[in-house]
């Protein structure tokens, strides 16, 4: 009898539950992003700069980047350290794992943070988490990350700060693209000198003739990918390459082209002729 009533009692209360009003959602992020001192501290200027809260609101969830940048914009936001610090970046998604590292490992270059190490990764009722850490004097402006996010099709639908140097981000990856050349039939694009791996786009071409200058030590190491970022094919020659012609897969959607020991063999440039249109 006692737990009927018990029961009855929270099936009321939860029939009259008033969902969170926009104020309270959106005071409740500004508080986890700026800190509890902060927010007290300036909390009669932020009630103010956030009124009406409703506009800091996209389908009845909070605007985390339209709340960080309001931030941002008004002094409220400080995103540097007294000295160098590890700091953690906690990335989060839906989307396919092997992709989602690639776009936000080449997001963090382009933003100039080319040292970072994986610190932790989980896969767990299809959202995938991957933290980096890195050692900065400061943390990643959210504004200029979702600006680079943008470029390749993504967005951030959520951003925390646990702590001071730890942020995590709610990446949307539902248009997610690479923002890679897309090479075209009769068109020849000449790949200058690089450290880093070659990335193409391949979904409108058949076949791909490759020319390296003599002046190259190059050694094929090319690999084929579909639109997620799944493995198709991997060609591998261990014998200095000069002029060979590749087939390409049918799902195919992107090319990457290396070295197969080091990039540093191809010291001139290499030729791309795509053949066929489809």
């Amino acid at each position: 009898m006692v737990r009927a009533a018990l029961l009855v009692g929270l099936l009321f209360l939860c029939a009259f539950a008033q969902p969170s009003s926009p104020e309270e959602l959106v005071f409740k992020k500004i508080q986890t992003i700026l800190g509890a001192q902060k927010y007290a501290q300036n909390s009669a200027f932020i009630k103010i700069v956030f009124s009406p809260a409703e506009k800091f609101m996209r389908n009845d969830r909070v605007d985390a980047v339209k709340v960080v940048e309001t931030l941002k914009e008004n002094g409220l936001l400080d995103l540097f350290f007294n000295k160098p610090t590890d700091i953690v970046l906690e990335f989060r998604t839906n989307g396919a794992p092997l992709f989602f590292v690639k776009i936000v490992s080449d997001t963090l270059r382009d933003i100039g943070y080319y040292r970072f190490v994986t610190d932790a990764s989980k896969y767990n009722n299809s959202e995938f988490r991957w933290s980096v850490g890195i050692t900065s004097e400061y943390a990643a402006d959210p504004m200029i990350l979702q600006k680079e996010l943008q470029k390749r099709g993504c967005s951030i639908i959520d951003i925390q700060r646990e702590t001071p140097t730890k942020w995590s981000y709610t990446i949307d990856m539902h248009d997610a693209r690479l923002p890679v050349e897309k090479l075209q039939s009769g068109y020849v694009t000449k790949l200058r000198r690089s450290l880093f791996p070659y990335w193409l786009g391949v979904s409108k071409i058949r076949r791909l003739r490759i020319v390296s200058r003599l002046q190259n030590h190059w050694y094929p190491d090319i690999s084929f990918y579909d639109a997620q970022l799944h493995l198709i094919k991997v060609i591998e020659r261990d014998k200095r390459s000069y002029d060979i012609t590749l087939a390409v897969p049918k799902n195919a959607r992107y090319i990457k082209i290396a070295d197969l020991y080091t990039m540093k063999n191809i010291k001139s440039s290499l030729e791309l002729h795509p053949v066929g249109s489809r």
